[in-house]
């Protein structure tokens, strides 16, 4: 084990580099991706708004005040983040073709051509890595070579944005002791407070304790475990991950839920939450799944299922709603769930052309239809693609008083003229956002891929 390489490869700001890649006008402006209502938060932060302290998981509010009016905010487009991380890792698995991908953005690698081989070596395939996923998909990824996964991914984390970083054996110790405890893969917000109070700050302070130390300190599983990726010792091997079949998230209340009001309320950021594991995860959902656990400590479950995946949340989260049970028809409620499965590969959102039925399993309620869903979707927003009859694709940068206004243009167009229109123009019709990325070809093979048998 001692002579092998894994590489940790991690897209550079990848949701709002896709939007960059997809919107020309964009690139070198500070966008922020993510919720854009009141309570929204970050998804994905440009370089360009990092600079004003803004990043991932901090409330969208809070990040357009640190940026101030330049910041260009845009709702995510899952199924574009989707299509372009499959390209991205279709061209790594050309020179890498084993890949532990951990999400639409990174993933473990380890290249059998590298065994044994020294670090100038090393370097210059990941050079070649990177290269060939700029030239392929015109986006940038940071790539991190150590002994194993732990150093690999903290190689990946020094060499952002943008770059590379091969931490050779000699150099591992050294490097590990001086960084803070919280890098190391594992160590969460109570962990490491746990470890500050014990005056334990840095990596290297752990690794100095006893197993027997670490033990009592984190436990007995989990603690030697991590005193061993403190030392530096990981010898985990890079594996494909098997695909989730099903993505939830689900919340326990200190006090029952009594009203639809409540239920209402509640299943917002719950939702919002498996929401952003889907996100992650990739894929589109086409079921959707409601747990409600009663007073009494037994479970209600409703399912509807949608023509298309999609990963779009206000059709997932609609939908969620629209299957909730009033508590005072079936009792308190002290559990709710949301659940996202029938997980695939999305080409195309769903546009609401023909509105159908859903199928739906539920106890004695009235089916949900996608017009329920359609009919909270809201009218032209910024952000969304259309497709116009004579100028093409575009997206909105502005609309409100029954005036839009589309930039048109895609990665392979480059900067285009923006136009305004009359909110009902019969000429604007909601298009693919996948078509933004201008890959007609792959796109094809991935439609073709998914439905061979």
């Amino acid at each position: 084990m001692a002579t092998r390489w894994v590489l940790h490869l991690d897209m550079d700001a990848f949701f709002a580099s896709v939007e960059q890649l997809t919107r020309p006008t964009l690139r070198g402006r500070p966008v922020l991706v993510g919720g854009v209502g009141g309570r929204g938060v970050v998804a994905g932060a440009s370089y360009e708004s990092r600079v004003f302290g803004a990043r991932s998981a901090m409330p969208m509010l809070q990040a357009k005040r640190l940026v101030g009016a330049a910041a260009v905010v845009l709702p995510p487009r899952g199924v574009v983040y989707g299509t372009a991380s499959r390209r991205v890792f279709e061209t790594v698995r050309t020179l890498v073709p084993v890949l532990e991908q951990l999400s639409f953005d990174e993933a473990f690698g380890e290249p059998t051509d590298l065994a044994g081989a020294a670090e100038p070596e090393v370097e210059a395939f990941c050079a070649e890595l990177r290269s060939r996923v700029l030239a392929v998909t015109g986006l940038v990824a940071s790539v991190g070579a150590g002994s194993g996964k732990q150093v690999a991914k903290i190689a990946s984390g020094l060499a952002k944005p943008d770059g590379i970083r091969v931490i050779d054996r000699d150099e591992e110790a050294t490097l590990l002791a001086g960084l803070p405890v919280r890098r190391l893969w594992g160590i969460g917000p109570v962990a490491e407070d746990r470890l500050h109070r014990l005056g334990i700050e840095t990596i290297g302070a752990l690794a100095a304790l006893s197993e027997a130390e670490v033990a009592n300190i984190l436990g007995a599983t989990v603690g030697p475990a991590l005193h061993r990726l403190a030392r530096g010792v990981d010898d985990r091997p890079v594996a494909e991950n098997a695909p989730a079949k099903q993505i939830s998230a689900e919340s326990t209340f200190a006090q029952d839920l009594t009203t639809i009001a409540q239920l209402r309320e509640a299943i917002g950021p719950i939702g919002d939450h498996a929401h952003k594991r889907l996100t992650k995860d990739g894929r589109g959902a086409r079921t959707v799944t409601v747990k409600l656990k009663r007073s009494d400590m037994s479970t209600l479950t409703r399912s509807a299922t949608l023509p298309y995946a999609t990963t779009e949340a206000t059709t997932l989260i609609g939908t969620a709603r629209r299957l909730l049970l009033d508590p005072v028809e079936i009792g308190p409620v002290r559990l709710v769930g949301v659940g996202f499965s029938g997980l695939s590969q999305v080409q195309q959102e769903p546009l609401f052309p023909d509105l159908e039925t859903v199928e739906q399993t539920s106890d004695d309620a009235a089916p949900v239809t996608l017009a329920d869903v359609a009919a909270t979707a809201p009218a032209w927003r910024v952000g969304d693609d259309v497709a116009h009859t004579d100028h093409g694709h575009g997206w909105v940068q502005g609309a409100g008083h029954g005036v839009m206004t589309v930039r048109f243009e895609t990665r392979g167009t480059g900067p285009g003229p923006a136009r305004t229109f009359r909110a009902d123009d019969p000429a604007l019709t909601r298009a693919n956002p996948v078509d933004s990325l201008d890959w007609p070809d792959f796109v094809e093979e991935m439609a073709r891929h998914q439905n061979t048998p």
